[in-house]
């Protein structure tokens, strides 16, 4: 900007200043500067210049429709608009002067009464439709779209009409809102109700609230909390976030509706977000959002209205989004939750709790979540890592760019007893294990493990009592361990619900003398089950030949299967290699227990001592139990090799 001192004492900004200098003209003004400044300043074409006619001509229109409805409510002399007025001003409990800076009107009710009078002022019929002030029926009549409804303006950004939102007075008036229809001017996906007048509040605090109403904002900005905007839908949108930041707001509090609806639209919103804003090299974005919980399923409207400095501090207390989305997940889960089941949870949220924090392995989160959901943080770590990873990594659209590491053959599961990297003494070839992610690569191990000793109990029913006896032996006479940690290989030794139901009744098949074992599945299983006892009982040659032959090229292949058919099949029978695979599968089994102990004593801090003794003996009967379990692990390796 410039200002002359002198005696003219005149300012403006460069395009005055080049006005006044060279004596140009503005458009004059426009193409010398644009050419300085190396742009081109294109002139509008016919077709633009029409469709920009065609616009303002519209916005005339609306404009005109909404003054005519702001008419009819505050200077109306028929009953039925007195008595909307009369609504306006003591229920809803507006002053007059946010009915005038809201413009809010009134449409009487009647087949044609907007449309008479815009025909009157010149408008066309086709006009008129286009600006979704009237509508067309299937037989070809046209008609007022709006009636007997509460008429509030919808404007752009620049304070331009642009739409209506209406609120049926009738109680039998379906929908309750109308919206206009898209129109030109009206696309409600790309609008935010208010923000003409909330957008220097926003801009100067830095900070947006959303609602989810029209009268959430009305009453917001009468209450003095003029940085309130309204969504036009169910949930945010993109090109709404994307209107909002950053070029108005670095925070924003999502204060929609309590209930269900409201919630599914929080997170609904949450998604578009970390979807469309700005995030840096980790995943975070690059705004704050929070998430404000009304209490006792108020609408904002009603609490402003009612208890307006509570909503001051409901917006200074809004939830960091990690804190709600943990809250309202955990709702989903059943009383007792499997271990798939929290894994679940925990991946599904952690996209949003990683976008959400500004540092998110040095927060509190990741052990709320922890502790929610009964998952050790360094699972919970490796995932966040995991899921990191694909977000940054760029995608390849192109087969001719594959990186080195997409040429890699998948990870192998090794389910076999071997040192990490092995030498095929006579083809020559080393093969390391490639690395993985160890939450998922832990995970994946354990269910496989699951599934190979469960199809050699369904192969040899009679090798559980072998288990067991293991077990026992391993126990001694040390009760404790004889009825805990080593007891009989049971449903809890399985995490999947399938392998613990296959389980529990081959257990019972064990248990009685009447049916062969087989004959006792196929008569006590549903058929979803027994489908998957087919996929089990494969040969064990195939079985391995799958996890470990068929992921390699076929040289590779041959190695492996060599190494494995040479170093291990022939040392193993039936019966040890039941007992290997069930002592692998109670030490995942106890890992999983002393986490368990470790959060159930950090629950009971605020219990008994007796308590806190009582999960104490079992962490050491459990960390005693793997002691063994490991002590047997490496005594039955060494006799192998």
């Amino acid at each position: 900007s410039w200002r002359c001192f002198g005696a003219c004492a005149e300012g403006g900004d460069i395009f005055a200043f080049a006005m006044k200098q060279n004596g140009w003209n503005f458009s004059e003004a426009i193409e010398a500067l644009g050419a300085m400044a190396g742009v081109e300043v294109k002139k509008e074409t016919p077709q633009q210049r029409q469709r920009s006619e065609t616009l303002d001509k519209l916005r005339g229109l609306i404009q005109t429709a909404a003054e005519i409805y702001h008419q009819h409510l505050v200077e109306g002399k028929t009953d039925d608009a007195k008595s909307t007025l009369y609504y306006v001003q003591t229920k809803r409990g507006l002053s007059d002067e946010i009915i005038r800076q809201f413009q809010i009107g009134y449409a009487p009710p009647g087949w044609k009464n907007m449309l008479d009078e815009l025909t009157h002022l010149g408008y066309s019929e086709a006009e008129i439709l286009d600006a979704g002030i009237a509508t067309k029926n299937d037989e070809g009549r046209v008609y007022d779209r709006f009636r007997n409804r509460l008429m509030i303006p919808i404007r752009d950004d620049r304070g331009r009409v642009i739409g209506f939102g209406a609120r049926a007075l009738a109680p039998d008036d379906n929908p309750k809102y109308l919206n206009s229809p898209q129109t030109p001017l009206f696309d409600k996906s790309r609008v935010l109700f208010g923000l003409d007048m909330a957008k220097n509040a926003i801009r100067d605090g830095e900070m947006a609230v959303i609602v989810e109403g029209y009268m959430d904002v009305i009453q917001a900005h009468q209450a003095g909390f003029t940085n309130v905007v309204a969504q036009m839908g169910t949930a945010m949108t993109e090109a709404q976030i994307k209107t909002l930041t950053p070029r108005y707001a670095k925070k924003i509090i999502l204060a929609l509706d309590s209930d269900a609806a409201g919630q599914s639209a929080t997170r609904r919103s949450l998604e578009t977000a970390q979807q469309t804003l700005e995030s840096d090299y980790a995943g975070r974005l690059s705004v704050d959002i929070r998430v404000l919980q009304i209490p006792n399923a108020k609408d904002p409207d009603d609490l402003i209205r009612e208890t307006p400095e509570q909503w001051r501090d409901l917006v200074n207390n809004a939830l960091p989004v990690a804190d709600f989305v943990i809250q309202m997940e955990m709702v989903s889960l059943p009383q007792n939750p499997s271990v798939q089941e929290r894994e679940a949870l925990a991946r599904r949220i952690l996209p949003i709790l990683a976008a959400s924090e500004n540092n998110l392995y040095q927060h509190d989160n990741i052990q709320k979540l922890s502790m929610r959901l009964r998952i050790p943080e360094r699972d919970l770590l490796a995932w966040a890592q995991e899921q990191a990873a694909k977000v940054v990594r760029p995608a390849q659209h192109d087969s001719k760019a594959r990186t080195h590491d997409q040429m890699e053959p998948p990870s192998v599961n090794y389910e076999v007893i071997e040192p990490p990297d092995f030498v095929d003494d006579e083809e020559g070839y080393t093969v390391t294990k490639p690395s993985r992610s160890p939450g998922t690569a832990v995970r994946n191990a354990d269910v496989s493990l699951e599934a190979h000793c469960l199809r050699l109990l369904l192969q040899k029913p009679e090798l559980y009592y072998q288990v067991n006896r293991k077990f026992r032996e391993l126990a001694g006479d040390h009760a404790g361990l004889r009825q805990g940690p080593l007891s009989d290989l049971g449903v809890d030794d399985f995490s999947r619900g399938d392998y613990q139901a296959i389980i529990h009744t081959l257990i019972l098949a064990q248990q009685q003398s009447e049916m062969e074992a087989m004959d006792y599945l196929n008569e006590n299983l549903d058929p979803v089950l027994l489908q998957e006892i087919q996929t089990l009982l494969v040969s064990e040659e195939k079985a391995v030949h799958d996890k470990v032959g068929q992921r390699f090229q076929s040289d590779f292949s041959h190695v492996l299967w060599k190494n494995y058919e040479r170093r291990i099949l022939p040392s193993l029978n039936p019966g040890l290699e039941v007992i290997d695979k069930a002592l692998r599968l109670r030490l995942a089994r106890l890992k999983r227990d002393i986490d368990e102990f470790s959060f159930m004593q950090q629950d009971s801090q605020v219990a008994d001592a007796s308590s806190v003794v009582q999960l104490g003996m079992q962490v050491v009967l459990s960390r005693q139990a793997r002691h063994l379990l490991d002590t047997e692990l490496a005594r039955q390796f060494k006799s192998l090799t």
